[in-house]
Parts: C-alpha cells; structure tokens; sequence
C-alpha cells in the first residue's frame, strides 16, 4: 500500500468569472449595490423597520409604567392610613383600659398625631403609638386631614376636640375611580 501524494488546496483567485482582475463578488445585491464577501449590515429598510417596531413597543410600555407607579402611591397611601388609624385605635383602647389619663370631652381620643408620636407617661415609662407622622404619597406632604369625634363624618375642617380618623387632603381619583380623601 502506497501513500498518494496530497493534493495542494486550489489558491484563491482573485479574478472574477468574466476574467476581470478584482474582489470575488458573491452576487448578493442589497440597497442597489452588490456586497462583498465577508460585508456584513442591515440595509436603511431594516433599520426602519426595526426603530418603528420599538417604537409602538415603547409607546405600549409608557402607560403601564404609570399605572404601576400611581398603583404603588395607592398601596403607599392605603398602609399609611392604616397604620395611623391604628395607633389611634391603639391609644383610645389603652385610655379606655385607664392606663393613662385624657381630656373628659376627648371621648379618649388623642388630641393630635403629634401625641401619638412623642407618646404618654404610662407608669413612668413613655408609651408610643407610632414612630412618625408619615408623608402622604399623594400630596407629598406629612398634612393629613383630621376627624374628630364630633365632627360630621363628611366635615372637611377639624373640630380641634380629639382625633377619630385620620384622610387624605389629596382631591385625586384612584384607580378604583374614588377619591383619595375617602379612604
């Protein structure tokens, strides 16, 4: 058994099939002009094509966006407001139970947010029902709107006599379409 010789690989040519000294052209022909071998792109309707699909993608996002961002203010404002109306719940529960002493007309109510805040001395220690007055996600602000006991439950102004609950002075509309100062 003998070995044959091996075979030298064809060069490459550098002539064109009509004879033609030059680049071997591949006969692909984009934008009116035929491209080389190894010329890689997008031609201008491509691109066209690609920039206006992301665009109405990118159109279809920016709503979306907006509702989750007024979707989490909502959720924002919704905890607020049951966390304040829940330390004022706390505190007339404890001046009902005698542990401290309160205005006779206050019906034991906390006479502003701010007492629930810095607290009351219950046996010589400082008893607290919230750690701070929260900003409201809506106004921007830590101003809330305030109900006493004896004012009408749709009163927009503060008797001043005790805090019974505790709204929103945002004039917003949420998602569920009511306003943000009846929650």
């Amino acid at each position: 058994m003998g070995f044959a010789p091996a075979k030298a690989a064809p060069a490459r040519s550098d002539v064109r099939a009509d004879g033609v000294p030059g680049p071997v052209w591949t006969g692909r022909i984009a934008a009116g002009r035929a491209r080389q071998a190894g010329e890689h792109g997008l031609t201008l309707i491509e691109l066209i094509v690609t920039v206006a699909i992301l665009s109405i993608l990118a159109s279809a996002a920016i709503p979306i966006a907006r509702f989750q961002v007024k979707r989490e203010k909502e959720r924002e404002l919704r905890y607020d407001l049951w966390m304040m109306r829940d330390a004022i719940d706390k505190y007339k529960d404890a001046a009902d139970r005698g542990a401290f002493q309160t205005k006779v007309d206050s019906q034991n109510y906390p006479p502003d947010l701010d007492t629930l805040v810095k607290g009351v001395d219950v046996q010589s220690k400082k008893l607290k029902f919230l750690r701070h007055i929260p900003v409201d996600p809506m106004t921007g602000q830590a101003d809330w709107g305030l109900r006493s006991m004896q004012d009408d439950p749709d009163s927009d102004s503060w008797g001043g006599q005790n805090v019974f609950d505790v709204y929103s002075k945002s004039q917003g509309t949420g998602l569920d379409g009511t306003k943000y100062s009846t929650w």
